[in-house]
């Protein structure tokens, strides 16, 4: 048996173990009527699975119709905390097949490591200057945001880590027999508890509750997993080249949206994004005494032993006198580095308070550090690093005292009612609105050019201006307070012109975050973005960022900025618009031809791309999506947000953070390194591959729209066949699922619009009309077969587009999703537009297989089809429990609603969510 089929021996050990478990809990609290119930609705659904019966079909729809309460809250529990523990055992497995690697080392090297990139580098004879030349240009920052698409509770997430710790233990081939023992207790304990706990929450949260739901990951697992991922990077190089001492640059940074985006979120007010500063800065100011009491341990060096400079010596002695009292002075005075962290630590104590011994920034804590580590390493072994302290060098460079860089965003809307209003008080323009788009630039221009200004007394405006313009003042007070890396960015949703960016400077510059001086220099301490979401937006995008850099005012403001601009792409809204295909085609496209206008202008770009954690807005693993984009634009650096449920599959663990970054790093430096060799192998693609996703995504978005936009009953049908309505009532977020509470489609947001085709499993947003795309232009001939194989195998944006839509259409499952069409009130309307779906599907299906040449979906990739394969059968009756719940909701009049029904709709909610491992 080779080492891959034991580590899958493993895995399936520990999903029967944790089964069996389960299946012990259920029998001590529901009896054995409760677990024969469960068995004989799993193995029917099994069955029916690996061989489709109708009778036996039908006989299990009725045997789950039968299900009375308190049972059928029972059973939907069981098959969702089985999902959960298939996650545990799944993530456990990562770890495993990780550190076999890693113990193997050179023997058997990890696909998409940062070895592998290393030796990449190493084969393609780059130079040294080349390879630090690729470092340099390495930037990528992933940024936290509130999305509400985490349907798991902080306490469970936290029951199924402590779950993930026994099993990772278990796995130790010489642990004693009584500590195995102890540890079998203490699943069995975790498992019990984890069947014990209310899984839904019982109030949505707020701002602040979010906020702390970040600082978590920050606090369990970033803080020392991104200085490791560093450091691999470092010991890497170091390894393969050793002739050179290689520094890697800070290249990997974590953001966050949590408690400053405020775009349809009115809870996120100045205040709050205040009180996010502080408990970000709290936590790593935490972090940091935390280290230094570490490091004030294990530096207990003696000047009787270790020759330390005299300066060193001085200087500390003169800190000691300036900053401590004799009580708080350590004693030994031959162990000078614990004299030097005594002062460290009082200084870093004194931060929060202001205390007249204070750093003011973290940069003087660094130098601190870099003082130690100068006159430590005189005394050390050649090429042996001071790992601990170089750790903490490291962590103080990424996270400052700011912990991590919030950006701000808000609609372009409430910028343009603000400033209409303060142009209308001071008499400069009645009605802004309504002039041109050219008439608002040349008045934006003039007021930035105009020294002086604008704003009134604050009284003389709406409370709506006031609101905007305090947001400002805020971020001004912050950068003073907690240093300008706190908020560098503010994000415009829904830019569709270049006065939406025009109007942020003009209230940048009455809150003094922009000045003009009276020599003509401009001085800019913020970066304005714009969020281009629509398929409409994107196509404008490059004639909207060349009208900027055309206006002088604007090309000063970039110039301070370090002739640096940030651009975000929407992915959601441009699928719900447009479709899948259609949207990631006009991203990657939208990315060329600003990436090409902006370098006629010497302007550096950095796109943001706004993914979410579903295929259906733009999910997928985070170096799949790194390697799709064009290479060329990758140079400037690259965001990426991580939202909702990635953040606990990704970062609630250690082991797997460092792996899924790893991964990130690795896809950024092989990508990165192409933009060295010719054009065309950097960007990889041929017109003859243009003009073929041109095609195939204008009979793409024609069939989505006709669909979506153009059939009067979908609406009516989204509505009816998905839980959208029941969604609601889960208190996953603080936002409001639409915008202005409105009805309308183009006001509801984009999670609940996939959150909600997930559930149903009929998944359209992630792959509706791409299959209708690809053959239409594969029908055409032979030859364009052909061309659509070379384009799979040889352009990575394609083929991560197909290997996405393979993942979308094996999470969709048609079967299950014929059951919610039945809650469609119209007959006639629920089977034509399914027969429509359905139809589309059978072709998306055959045209992937024919591109990709694989027998089945997902051939690529065995682990994650035996994932699926795994999990579907089980989904199955959550699918039907829910339709029979949602149909009782909504058959009986509100007021008649019982609490138990409507929990157990959101029950099976939280399991299908669960099982696909998706939300929204």
């Amino acid at each position: 048996m080779t080492e891959t089929q034991d580590q899958n021996v493993q895995l399936r050990n520990d999903v029967n173990k944790l089964g069996s478990i389960l299946g012990e809990v259920l029998k001590k609290h529901g009896g054995e009527e409760l677990f024969n119930k469960v068995e004989e609705i799993r193995e029917l659904t099994k069955g029916l699975r690996e061989t489709f019966d109708e009778n036996k079909y039908s006989y299990l729809k009725d045997e789950i119709a039968k299900l009375e309460p308190p049972m059928r809250q029972q059973v939907i529990r069981a098959f969702s905390i089985y999902f959960h523990l298939v996650n545990i055992a799944e993530q456990n497995h990562r770890v495993r097949r990780s550190q076999f690697y890693r113990r193997e080392r050179d023997q058997d090297i990890q696909s998409h490591s940062i070895q592998e990139a290393v030796l990449a580098l190493k084969s393609d004879n780059h130079s040294e200057e080349t390879i630090q030349k690729i470092l340099d240009d390495l930037s990528i920052e992933l940024i936290m945001t509130a999305h509400p698409t985490e349907a798991t509770k902080r306490t469970v997430l936290e029951i199924q880590k402590r779950i993930s710790t026994i099993l990772e233990k278990l796995d130790q081939p010489a642990l004693p027999y009584k500590k195995r023992k102890n540890l079998e207790e203490s699943l069995y304990n975790e498992v019990t508890v984890l069947w014990q706990t209310d899984e839904l929450r019982h109030r949505k949260p707020t701002v602040i509750d979010e906020v702390k739901n970040g600082l978590y990951y920050f606090d369990q697992t970033l803080f020392d997993v991104l200085p490791a991922v560093h450091q691999e990077l470092e010991d890497e190089l170091q390894e393969y080249f050793p002739e050179k001492q290689w520094q890697v640059p800070n290249f990997l940074n974590f953001g966050s949206w949590i408690g400053g985006d405020r775009d349809g979120n009115p809870f996120v007010t100045p205040e709050i994004t205040w009180e996010t500063l502080k408990l970000q800065r709290g936590l790593a100011l935490q972090k940091y005494e935390e280290s230094l009491t570490d490091l004030m341990k294990r530096f207990s060096q003696s000047t009787t032993r270790v020759d330390v400079s005299e300066e060193f010596l001085q200087h500390v002695a003169e800190e000691e006198k300036k900053y401590l009292t004799g009580r708080e002075k350590w004693q030994i005075e031959g162990e000078v580095y614990r004299r030097k962290f005594a002062v460290m630590l009082k200084r870093l104590r004194q931060v929060e308070s202001k205390g007249k011994h204070a750093y003011d920034h973290a940069e003087e804590l660094l130098r601190d550090l870099m003082l130690i580590q100068e006159n430590a390493e005189e005394h050390q072994l050649d090429n042996i690093r001071l790992k601990k302290l170089n750790k903490m060098i490291r962590q103080v460079q990424l996270f400052g005292f700011h912990l991590a860089t919030l950006d701000v965003r808000n609609h372009s809307g409430e910028h343009e009612s603000a400033v209409a209003e303060m142009l209308q008080v001071v008499g400069l323009e009645g009605d802004y609105a309504s002039l041109s788009e050219e008439k608002k630039q040349e008045l934006l221009i003039r007021v930035l050019k105009d020294p002086r200004p604008l704003m009134l007394l604050n009284e003389d405006y709406s409370k709506e201006t006031r609101d905007i313009f305090d947001v400002f003042k805020m971020i001004n007070n912050a950068h003073k307070e907690f240093g300008k890396r706190s908020i560098e960015v503010y994000l415009v949703s829904m830019t569709q012109s270049a006065s939406d960016l025009l109007e942020v400077l003009v209230l940048a510059k009455e809150a003094g975050i922009y000045r003009l001086h009276v020599d003509g220099t401009v001085e800019s301490n913020l970066n304005v973005a714009p969020l281009l979401e629509t398929v409409d937006d994107l196509i404008a995008g490059p004639e909207i960022m060349k009208t900027l850099f055309d206006a002088d005012i604007y090309r000063k403001h970039i110039e301070h900025r370090g002739n640096h601009q940030e651009i975000m792409l929407g992915y959601s809204d441009g699928s719900k618009d447009g479709g899948t295909l259609t949207a990631n085609w006009k991203l990657f496209k939208a990315q060329q031809e600003i990436h090409n206008m902006a370098r006629d202008y010497d302007v550096r770009l950095k796109f943001f791309h706004g993914r979410g954690g579903s295929l259906g807005r733009g999910g997928g693993p985070l170096n799949r999506s790194i390697m799709s984009q064009p290479a060329e634009t990758l140079g400037d650096g690259v965001k990426i947000t991580e939202q909702g449920e990635v953040l606990s599959s990704r970062y609630m663990l250690g082991n797997i953070a460092f792996r899924n970054l790893e991964q990130a790093a690795s896809a950024l430096i092989q990508s990165t390194s192409k933009v060295h060799h010719t054009e065309e192998q950097a960007t990889g693609l041929k017109k003859e591959w243009e003009n073929a996703i041109e095609e195939m995504s204008d009979h793409s978005l024609k069939k989505y729209q006709d669909l979506v936009f153009g059939d009067p009953d979908f609406l009516t049908y989204f509505k009816q066949t998905t839980p959208l309505n029941e969604l609601r009532e889960l208190n996953i977020g603080s936002r409001p699922m639409s915008r202005k509470n409105s009805e309308k489609f183009e006001d509801l947001r984009a999670i609940p619009w996939v959150f909600a085709w997930t559930q149903c499993r009929q998944m359209i947003p992630a792959w509706f009309a791409s299959g209708s795309g690809l053959a239409r232009y594969a029908e055409k001939g032979e030859k364009e077969l052909q061309t659509l194989k070379e384009m799979y195998e040889g352009w990575p944006f394609f083929r991560s587009t197909i290997n996405n839509l393979q993942m979308a259409l094996m999470k969709a499952d048609l079967t299950a999703a014929k059951e919610y069409v039945d809650l469609v009130e119209d007959k006639e309307i629920g089977e034509r537009i399914f027969g429509i779906i359905s139809d589309e599907f059978d072709l998306t299906k055959e045209m992937l297989l024919k591109i990709s040449g694989s027998e089945e979906l997902l051939d690529f990739t065995p682990n994650i089809q035996g994932s699926v394969h795994l999990r579907n059968p089980y989904v199955d009756p959550l699918n039907f429990l829910q339709v029979n719940l949602i149909r009782t909701l909504r058959e009986t009049k509100e007021e008649e609603h019982t609490d138990e029904v409507l929990t157990e709709v959101l029950l099976t909610i939280s399991g299908v969510a669960a099982g696909l491992l998706n939300t929204g």
